[in-house]
This record gives structure tokens, C-alpha cells and sequence, in this order.
């Protein structure tokens, strides 16, 4: 897609995305045979339902038959929501993910497995589980560290839970503050 096609398509996209409370993660337009396929990712802190990617891509489908922005050739248009493995690029992603395990490569080229508890606009704050019986530990860890990261996809967790219980984010986050203090 050239740019100026994707510059004319966010410009487009963009306040209908925003007008539904949605984020705007990714347009791609690629081919499919002969047709083209569009594909629009969009995303929220509460997650996206299906009834608001269908008025989503209502609006857009309107929007794009008024004007070229697709140009005259035939397209496939594709609303939806990130898949689970996407990988973790912006600190909203990483806010969204809190609870989860995630996998992080790091600029020393080692890899960190850990929960996140909690993300800000500069780093994470993570549990990284404890081997063989041992207590996890928590880390701070800043976004300028991490070169790659993708949520991991766990179908049953040892305690059943699928966030962290409030008490325990607490101590987590107070074990962060101790270290940074020492």
C-alpha cells in the first residue's frame, strides 16, 4: 500500500474509529486473488464486541463508497480486533495485557517471561514467575528495554486465576518500590 493510499485511508478511518470509542491499531490492504482486501484492526480498553465492529465497518464501507480512497478496483473490507499472539508495540497494548503473561525479548538479547501487573507511559511492572517452587519476583521494566514482547497464551493457569488478585498486585508493586529504594 503506498503511502499516500494509507495516509488517505487513516485520514478517512480514523474519526469514524474514534467517533465508536475504538483505537485505531492497523490498516492493511492486500491481495486476494484478483480483489483486494482491506483489513482494519481496531481495538479498545474494554476489548471489542462484534456488534461494534459490524457498525464499524458499516460506517467505513459508507465512507469508502463516497469517496477514491480504495480507487476504482474491487475490495474485500475486513473489520476486526487484534488476535491474542499481536505483538505488545505501544503502552496501551501493554496496559490491556495487565494480568497476562507475556513473553519479552530484551535489548540484551535475554528473554523474560512475566506477568504483568501494571503499565504506565514508561515501562512495566512485572512478576516473573518462580522456578521450582520458588517465590516469584517482581521487576520494573522500561519499554526502552524491550525490543519485542507478545502476550502467551495460557489455557490453564496453576491458580485459576485469569487476573491478579489485588492483594497480590499490591505486594508485587511494593516489592518494586523496596528495590528501587535499596
Amino acid at each position: 500500500m503506498s503511502t499516500t493510499q494509507s495516509d488517505r485511508l487513516r485520514g478517512l478511518l480514523e474519526p469514524l474509529v474514534s467517533a465508536k470509542d475504538l483505537d485505531l491499531e492497523e490498516i492493511e490492504v492486500s491481495r486476494a486473488g484478483r480483489r483486494r482486501v482491506l483489513r482494519i484492526v481496531v481495538d479498545s480498553d474494554d476489548g471489542v464486541e462484534l456488534d461494534a465492529c459490524a457498525e464499524l465497518s458499516r460506517a467505513v464501507s459508507a465512507a469508502l463508497d463516497e469517496s477514491d480512497a480504495m480507487g476504482e478496483d474491487e475490495y474485500v473490507l475486513e473489520v476486526t480486533s487484534p488476535g491474542a499472539e499481536r505483538p505488545l508495540t505501544e503502552p496501551r497494548h501493554y496496559r490491556r495485557a495487565t494480568g497476562r503473561l507475556a513473553r519479552l525479548q530484551l535489548h540484551d538479547g535475554s528473554e523474560v517471561v512475566a506477568r504483568i501487573v501494571e503499565a504506565d507511559e514508561e515501562g512495566i511492572d512485572a512478576e516473573i514467575p518462580g522456578v521450582k517452587g520458588r517465590k516469584p519476583t517482581a521487576r520494573r521494566i522500561a519499554f526502552a528495554e524491550i525490543t519485542k514482547a507478545r502476550v502467551e497464551i495460557e489455557f490453564s493457569r496453576k491458580d485459576g486465576k485469569n487476573e491478579i488478585a489485588q492483594d497480590s498486585r499490591n505486594d508485587i508493586l511494593n516489592d518494586i518500590q523496596n528495590e528501587e529504594e535499596a
